[in-house]
Parts: C-alpha cells; structure tokens; sequence
C-alpha cells in the first residue's frame, strides 16, 4: 500500500469563508467581514483601498458564508458519510476575543467550538485547526495598524494560551498562520495591513512577516508546553516556478520567485533568516526589526511539519517583453503553453505538485500535510437534481496519483491530504459563490441568495471509494 496506515484523508474550510453569523454569539468585526465581493475587492485586500467597516453599498460574502455556523452538525455528519479522518477548520479570532485585546475571553465562542470539535470526535474525526486563516480582529487593525505592530505578538499568544487550554484534549494538529507567504502577495486579506500615500510598504510587510514569524515560534513553543503530544506546523501558499526557456536568465529569476516564498518556511521550519534573504533586504533598505531574544527564539521553536496548499505551478521569464502575465490564485504567472487551464485562468499541473513535494520534502526533511488542493469551477445542477462534477473528479484523481508517486517512488513523507473548499464556500480571491470546489452543493448564488440546502455532488461517492481503500481505487 503506498499510501501510509492512518493517512488522514479529509477536507479543508476556513471560518471567514464558510462559517457566517458575524454578528452573532458575542464575534466582534474581521479583516474578513469588510472585505467586499466586486471590483473593489482586489483594492481592498491589497491593502491600497482602505474600508475599516462596512457600508450600504457593497455585498460582504463572509457575512453569511455558507452558515456553517448553524449548519455544522449536518456538514460533519456528510464529510464523516465520506469517511474523513480528519477536518481541517479555523477558528475566527474575533469570536474568542471580539477586539483582539479584550481581557476575557468570549464564552459563547469558545463553547461553539467545543461543540464543534465534540462533534468531530463523535465521528472519529481528527480536527486540523488553523489558528488565523486570513483572520484579524477589525480594533486590532484600527488601533495598531495590525501585524506592524509589535504588541500584535502579545495579542495573538494569549489568543493562543486561550484555545490551547480550552481545546488539549480536542486538538493534535494546529498550522499557526495560513499562507503565511501571502502577506506579500494581498497583505490586508492576509495579515490585516492597510497603507496610507507614501507608506514603505515593503517596510511594512516584512516588519508585519517577522511579527508573525516571532508569534509563530512562540505560539510552537506555548503549544508543545501546554499540550506535549501535540504536532504544529507552518502553512505556506505552495507551487513551483518554472523557468521559461533554459536561458540561464530565466533559471536564475524561477529561482528567485520560488526563494521570495520559502524564505517564510526557512525561517519557520530551519530556525534563522536564510542569508540570500538578509543580502535581498539588505539590498532594499529593509530593516528588520530584530528585538533580544527573537534568534534565539526563532532557532529553539521550529515546525513539527510543513503544511501547504498547492493549486497550480507557476513559469517565469526574465525578459520583460515575455512577462505579459495572467492570473493564478494571486500569483502571476505566464501562460504555460504545456498545460491547459480552470476556468479562472489556473494552469492545471498535476505533475507540479508531485515536483513542489519533492522540492518542499528535500529542502526541510519534515513530514509534509496538503492542506489545500482542488479545483474551482461552475458547477450545475441538473434537472435530475445532480452535479455531474467529472472535472473535479478529474483532477482530483490525477493529483491524488501524483502524491501517490511522491510517496511511493520518491519516498517522501505526507501526513495527510485534505481538499480544499470540501463543501462550497466563498471564494476568497474574488468573494464569488459560483466558483465551487466543494464534494458537497451548497444552494447560494454571488448575491447571497438560495435556499443553503446541501446537495452531494458526483465527486462526494468517488472521494468516499477514495478514502475506504487509502487512495487505491481512484
């Protein structure tokens, strides 16, 4: 069998994205629940379009998300139907502590997500929980500028001691950031940080980063104290740049686009600033804003494994006539003529990911966990009152071969696989509902409006044959 005995096959959500009720049960205002769908979406999550709260004219996908806040014991109850062995969710910060620096914790959160765990573990469910996927407290972002500010780190590890405590018993696998890389790539979606006419923003961004890099071992090291069996580790936005010609150009510059987002996981999983990082800074006038101790933090608090998502590879030219780029979750990217491409434009390359698992396994020699993977597309329902998700299917199964050969042939360690968006949910790039990843329906529109009913798509019976014979009938 080349698939390991207790893999933990299962699926991935986030609370901004699916949960909903951001009013309710005593949550206080995400970097989420401002985030508009629209043209003004990208502006905003990339920090330049500054919207603090929300108005009457824009719709707010994460307002409602999918419910999953009322509607959690029936998805459980489908995703144990397909046989999952484990659950990756996050918690929203602001539903433990509704401004970030409140001195008590919210009750009423807390207990939604024991409930939620129970109910995984009735199941035989393992929770994997994302501490912040792209979640701040909207005050924390208001009154210190977010991620920039070094009380931040102070904020999120009472945060932390909090659900560490509450939950030891309910939760091994914890990931501390999500695509902690992407505060490059969309900086208030990812880390909160908005940016005023003549801000140093690449000053600010890896001021931000090494804030999040310090909490990140901290959180590690307050994890393994409070609870010792437990396993953390980084996530990072995954994918190998290829070069587009063999002009030494080309390989030199796919190296760099690839160094620009290891750096983070260096840092996380080897313990100190790679040099070729420090030299690049150093280059740009980048100051980072080392304090006592951060070394000697950041080398003794290291990742137990790496957790990524990998949805596309990525090519790169160093001739800027070459560069017209398209689009690809956030990342540019030139088209691939190699590979055909998702109706949003993301190049589709299994063969990618069994390459980005070698890279990432013989780069730190830990154990790897897929923790996003799939396939957004326009699903339909037919008159019959099925989705006929073949395509999914598809690239699913052709994904799930190529980890098989990263494991099987190439020897590389993985924990587990777990889908994203396992039942629809908002899109986080573009905050529409049309574009679906989910084994699971959910009736609703772009606009919010549908009956949530949960419908099993064609992909829901595979991905359980899937899982009953450990990724050998695909």
């Amino acid at each position: 069998m080349s698939f390991p005995k207790g893999f933990l096959w299962g699926g991935a959500t986030a609370a901004n994205q699916c949960e909903g009720a951001y009013q309710e049960g005593g949550r206080g205002l995400a970097n989420g629940d401002v985030l508009p769908a629209g043209k003004d979406r990208f502006p905003v999550g990339l920090g330049k379009l500054k919207m603090l709260t929300c108005d009457a004219n824009h719709y707010y996908p994460a307002h409602q998300g999918i419910d999953f806040y009322h509607h959690y014991k029936e998805d459980i109850k489908l995703f144990s139907e397909m046989g999952f062995k484990t659950f990756r969710l996050s918690i929203s910060w602001s539903r433990i502590f509704p401004n970030g620096d409140d001195q008590t914790p919210n009750e009423e959160g807390l207990q939604f997500y024991e409930d939620v765990f129970k109910e995984c573990q009735r199941y035989g469910i393992e929770p994997l929980v994302t501490i912040t996927h792209f979640d701040v407290p909207m005050n924390l972002v208001e009154k210190y500028g977010s991620w920039r500010h070094r009380k931040m780190i102070d904020f999120y590890l009472n945060y932390c001691e909090t659900i560490f405590k509450r939950y030891k018993d309910l939760v091994k696998y914890w990931l501390t950031f999500n695509e902690i890389n992407m505060v490059l790539h969309l900086p208030f979606v990812a880390a909160g940080l908005t940016f005023e006419e003549g801000d140093h923003i690449e000053q600010i961004k890896y001021t931000a980063t090494h804030h999040e890099l310090v909490a990140s071992a901290l959180a590690t090291k307050l994890a393994h104290e409070i609870m010792p069996e437990c396993q953390v580790g980084c996530m990072l936005a995954a994918g190998n740049t290829y070069a587009n010609t063999p002009n030494p150009k080309d390989v030199w510059q796919s190296m760099e686009k690839d160094r620009e987002n290891y750096f983070f996981i260096d840092v996380q999983s080897r313990g100190a600033y790679p040099n070729y990082a420090l030299k690049e800074l150093e280059r740009k006038g980048i100051n980072i804003p080392f304090e006592e101790g951060d070394q000697d933090i950041l080398k003794q608090h290291t990742v137990d494994f790496i957790a990524f998502s990998y949805y596309s590879s990525r090519l790169t030219s160093a001739d800027p006539e070459v560069n017209k780029m398209t689009q690809g979750n956030v990342f540019a990217t030139l088209r691939n003529p190699y590979l055909e491409a998702s109706e949003w434009g993301w190049q589709i390359d299994a063969l990618g990911f069994r390459i980005t698992m070698n890279s990432l396994y013989d780069r730190y020699q830990k154990p790897l966990f897929v923790v996003e993977n799939g396939l957004g597309a326009v699903d339909v329902v037919t008159d019959q009152g099925t989705v006929e998700d073949d395509y999914r299917i598809e690239y699913l199964r052709e994904h799930i071969k190529a980890m098989k050969d990263a494991i099987e042939l190439d020897g590389v360690q993985v924990l587990g696989y777990t889908p994203w968006g396992c039942i629809d949910l908002v899109s986080a790039s573009t905050g529409e509902m049309k574009k679906r990843y989910g084994f699971i329906y959910v009736d609703l529109d772009n606009d919010g409006n549908g009956t949530m009913k949960r419908l099993k798509k064609k992909s829901f019976d595979w991905y359980k044959e899937v899982i009953a014979s450990n990724g050998e009938v695909l």
